[in-house]
This record gives C-alpha cells, sequence and structure tokens, in this order.
C-alpha cells in the first residue's frame, strides 16, 4: 500500500548546507524524515550495517516494544526474510517489562517483542534478555542488579521516545544515575498503556521494571525515534531543550553518539522547521512567506501592517526582503493573501464573482463528500464546515470509514441493554454482560459484542447526521473497512479489499469536493491509514479513466 505525505510547502535549502550549520540549534543531531516508514528504512540500513559489519562476537542490540517501532520492526523483518541480515550472532537486550507481570500475557513487553520481531528472525533463544516480571519481590532488587549488569555497554540501542520525553519507563523526574529498577507508573503513563488492556486503567500495571538513564547511557550508540505530532513538543525540548529531568530523555544530550530520527510532524516545533532563516537560505514559495510573515508577527508582537523594515532586519529576514521587498510590498501581499483565505461559504458562495475566493462558485450546488475515520471525526474535526455546507444548500455525504466498535465502553453497552430492558422491547442485559465478562486483556474482543458497539456508534453518527438536515439513511455511509475488524487495538494490515469499498461510493456519489476529517500526523493509527486509503483510492480511479475526478477539489 502507498504511503502519503504533506505537500512541500518551501522551507530551508539543505542542499549543500554543511550538517553544523543545518544542526546549528541541535543538542542531539536530529534527522528529519517525510514519514515513519522513511525514517524507519534509514534506522534499518544502520542496523543491518551494523550488524553485517561485527565479527568474531555477539552484536548486543538495544530494544524496544509500543508504537514507534512498529515500522522498523516490520522493515528489520522483511530484509531477513530477503537475506539481507541474520540475526544469529545478535543479542537483544530489552529494556523493560511490567511487574509483576508474566511475559507470557498478551499485553507484556516480552511477548509484544516476540512478536513485532524476534519470531520473525533467526535470532537464538538464549540470546533474547527482557526484564523477568515474575521475580519475587524478596529477589527483586537484587535482580535487576544482575539485569543491569547485562544492560550495560551496548553496541546500539534503539528506543522510542514517550509525548514527555520518557525513555521506557522513565518518567519525569528520573535521575541521570539511575540503573535497572522497579518504578511506580504515574496516572498518565498507567492511562496511555491502558489501551492495551481494553481501555481499562484498573487492568493496567502499576509498577514495571526499566532500564535506568545512567544503563542507557553507557551504550556506545544510541538511536531515538519518534512520530507524530503527539511528540513534537517533547522532540523540541529533547534536542534543543536544556537537560532536565521533567523530560528524562534529554539526558542524552550528553551522551557522544546519538542521533535522533523523527518524521516529519514530530520534528515540526525545531527551530529550523519554525523558523529556517535563522539557520541559512530559503526556499522562498508563497505560502512559505506567509509563514514567515505571521512567525514575525508573533516574535515582535505586532499585526502584519505595522511591520517596519527593522523588524524584518533584526529577525534574520533580510533575505525575503532581498527577493520580495520593500517591506511594506510585502506586508500588504501577505495581508490580502490572508484575507483571501477566509469565507463563510466553504463549498463557494452562488451568483458572486469567486476571483479571490480559495472556493469556486459553480457548480452550484455541490456534491460534498466528507470522509470521517471513525463515526464521529466528521463533527468533531469539521463540524461548523459540515453544517454550513448543508445550511448553504449543498448535496453532502459523510462516509464513515470504520465501525468505531472499539471505542465503545462496555458500561455504555450495558446502558443500552438497560433501557431497552426498562422500555419492555427485550431483556438481554445478562447475555450481554455475560459477553463483557468474558472478555480477557490483549485478546479480541467478542464479535457479537463489537456488533452491539457497532451499532451505537452508527446510530450517534446518524443522530448527529440529522441534526444537521440531512438524510440518514441516504446520506450517511459506513464503510465498515476491514482493516479495522481486528476486534482489538492492533489493527490489520490495509489492503486493497479496502480501497475497493472507498472507490465504489466515490463512484457513485461522484463528488465536485471531498473533505477528509482525518490526517497524516497520526504516525500508525486509524486516521492515517483511513486518509491514506482514501487518498489512493482516488489515485486509482484517475489511473482506471475516471477523469470527471480531475476536477474534484480535495
Amino acid at each position: 500500500m502507498k504511503h502519503f505525505t504533506l505537500p512541500y510547502e518551501g522551507g530551508l535549502i539543505e542542499e549543500n548546507l554543511p550538517k553544523g550549520i543545518l544542526h546549528s540549534f541541535e543538542k542531539v543531531t536530529t534527522e528529519i524524515h517525510t514519514d515513519p516508514f522513511e525514517a524507519s528504512e534509514k534506522v534499518a540500513d544502520i542496523i543491518v550495517k551494523a550488524i553485517n559489519s561485527n565479527r568474531g562476537r555477539l552484536f548486543r542490540l538495544g530494544l524496544t516494544t509500543g508504537v514507534t517501532p512498529v515500522s522498523l520492526y516490520n522493515e528489520l523483518a522483511r530484509r531477513y526474510e530477503a537475506g539481507e541480515v541474520s540475526f544469529r550472532d545478535v543479542e537483544v537486550v530489552s529494556i523493560d517489562e511490567y511487574y509483576p507481570y508474566s511475559g507470557k500475557e498478551q499485553q507484556s513487553r516480552n511477548h509484544r517483542l516476540h512478536e513485532a520481531l524476534l519470531d520473525r528472525v533467526d535470532i537464538l533463544k538464549e540470546n533474547v534478555h527482557i526484564p523477568d516480571g515474575t521475580v519475587p519481590a524478596s529477589r527483586i532488587t537484587e535482580y535487576c542488579a544482575e539485569f543491569d549488569k547485562s544492560a550495560r555497554g551496548l553496541d546500539l540501542l534503539v528506543i522510542g521516545v514517550g509525548e514527555q520525553g520518557q525513555l521506557g519507563f522513565n518518567e519525569a523526574g528520573s535521575n541521570e544515575k539511575s540503573r535497572t529498577r522497579t518504578v511506580r507508573l504515574s496516572y498518565k503513563s498507567r492511562k496511555r498503556q491502558a489501551h492495551n488492556f481494553n481501555g481499562d486503567i484498573a487492568a493496567t500495571p502499576a509498577s514495571a521494571i526499566t532500564v535506568g538513564i545512567n544503563t542507557m547511557m553507557s551504550a556506545h550508540r544510541i538511536i531515538l525515534m519518534a512520530w507524530g505530532e503527539d511528540k513534537a513538543a517533547a522532540v523540541k525540548a529533547i534536542a534543543e531543550g536544556q537537560i532536565n529531568n521533567a523530560c528524562p530523555a534529554s539526558y542524552l544530550q550528553n551522551h557522544d553518539d546519538c542521533t535522533f530520527f523523527v518524521d516529519e510532524t514530530a520534528g515540526s516545533l525545531l527551530t529550523r522547521v519554525t523558523a529556517p532563516w535563522l539557520v541559512g537560505p530559503c526556499d522562498w514559495t508563497p505560502k512559505f512567506v506567509r509563514k514567515a510573515v505571521v512567525w514575525l508577527c508573533q516574535t515582535v508582537g505586532k499585526p502584519i501592517l505595522k511591520l517596519t523594515e527593522k523588524d524584518y532586519l533584526e529577525n534574520s529576514l533580510g533575505e525575503l526582503i532581498e527577493k520580495f521587498g520593500p517591506f511594506d510590498k510585502i506586508n500588504i501581499d501577505v495581508f490580502n493573501d490572508l484575507q483571501h483565505t477566509i469565507t463563510g461559504w466553504p463549498g463557494g458562495k452562488p451568483n458572486t464573482d469567486d476571483t479571490f475566493r480559495p472556493v469556486a462558485a459553480n457548480p452550484y450546488p455541490k456534491t460534498v463528500l466528507i470522509f470521517s475515520p471513525h463515526p464521529d471525526d466528521d463533527v468533531i474535526s469539521m463540524g461548523g464546515t459540515f453544517i454550513r455546507l448543508v445550511s448553504q444548500g449543498h448535496n453532502v455525504h459523510v462516509a464513515y470509514e470504520t465501525s468505531g466498535n472499539v471505542a465503545v465502553h462496555d458500561d455504555v453497552v450495558l446502558q443500552h441493554m438497560d433501557a431497552i430492558y426498562q422500555l419492555g422491547y427485550g431483556d438481554d442485559f445478562a447475555k450481554v454482560k455475560a459477553l463483557v465478562d468474558s472478555k480477557r486483556p490483549g485478546e479480541p474482543e467478542p464479535r457479537e459484542l463489537l456488533n452491539i458497539k457497532g451499532a451505537i456508534r452508527r446510530s450517534e453518527a446518524r443522530g448527529a447526521v440529522r441534526s444537521f438536515g440531512l438524510n440518514d439513511n441516504t446520506n450517511a455511509h459506513f464503510l465498515n473497512l476491514p482493516f479495522y475488524e481486528s476486534g482489538g487495538v492492533k489493527k490489520n494490515p490495509r489492503t486493497q479489499a479496502d480501497l475497493d469499498i472507498i472507490k465504489a461510493l466515490i463512484k457513485d456519489v461522484k463528488p465536485d469536493m471531498i473533505f477528509m476529517a482525518g490526517d497524516l500526523a497520526d504516525p500508525h493509527g486509524t486516521h492515517r491509514v483511513c486518509t491514506e486509503a482514501a487518498l489512493e483510492s482516488i489515485e486509482q480511479l484517475k489511473a482506471e479513466g475516471e477523469k470527471w475526478l480531475d476536477k474534484t477539489h480535495v
């Protein structure tokens, strides 16, 4: 399946720019890649080269689990299958595990690391070292000290960072001298981990074993990874901020060989992205000029038309004046440009000169198709736009790409069943309660229970559509894409079957405009998968001769 990225809109000209200048604001050298898949390929290059270059002894590799390394592990498994690398002479040390917790449980770090990578390659069982979450409390301190010895001096440590700069389970407040130990997990961490336990925070372990910061620092080389806009603030703090125990990964600024690999959204707050004119020469596209002027307004605290030549020069925007000046012309051009992006008519205003409007007046009314990854993203992401499109007379359709069933809490299901009973429509409460009680953390939910949850999500979506004034039978489409229907948090791969469902709807509706309530900033989640599926479906239809799509505004 194809991966998509946001279009290039100007920025720093990195070609022939010395690395020292490119990374001048960074205390941890940071490589920004288009998406997690491209970045993972680069990290895989490093790992495979290091393994293949190692001779005469085991190559000691530190790894972790979670969402971040998924694409990397898939790439490493692919390269193993292609015969590009062998793991027989590799020793893997995992840096954390829940405690007390059995490695046989599906949510354990042990199980997940084996499932994601180790069971897919030829590593020897005796060369895998993962903290044992079943060690009795009376021995755990001694055990951690022993494990710490095995985790020191790794050839390479590859690890993702958390949203607050966590490393493994080293959370805010962790000491730079910390070694392998047991830790109490904060409420935020347990809430974040709860998605692995069917959303039940009570079932989420309250403690864990983790390799410490000092132990990690003993690795000869460290690679950090972060994907998605939720990690952007942490990336900024780690790469450019001050060392602070509130952001444990910032300690790695003191490591002699540490590189940070991020995608475009995770790296979006770095100086070379937010203010690249402070770093070097730039490609001044119209949107990039607008970005620079808005940044200048925020920096000096002035509106656009009050900016002076001195403001530009004192904030490293002299190059912009040289190319598009004088300064007052830039002010007026950007002011007009911004003004022309503002409209109360998202589908175009009929019978109006649309020369300076962002959307064409004709055709009117337009047929509009809104793609919503879950049965609520349409109203959450663009509810106001949705309402205006309907109220201004357009023929609006909304496609709910997934059932969203796993997001419905069990108590909501039981509430609905109780209401049905109270109204005299039947008593299946006990039957459904038995389904809920039969669930096991980490395993797919019973299909019968998922069907009920899917029906609840559909009823909510239908209610929203009706409240907007649409016919919920003809204008609401529930695609139930197969990739989502795994019954658990981990989804199935996106396939052509998903695309064929979307393509059939697009051909049936033939929209003049397509909106996508999802985004590409969600590195591995449902929003990215759904958005990419819709974009690829459009590409395939165009390639198949659906020329009318060339005029569709996406």
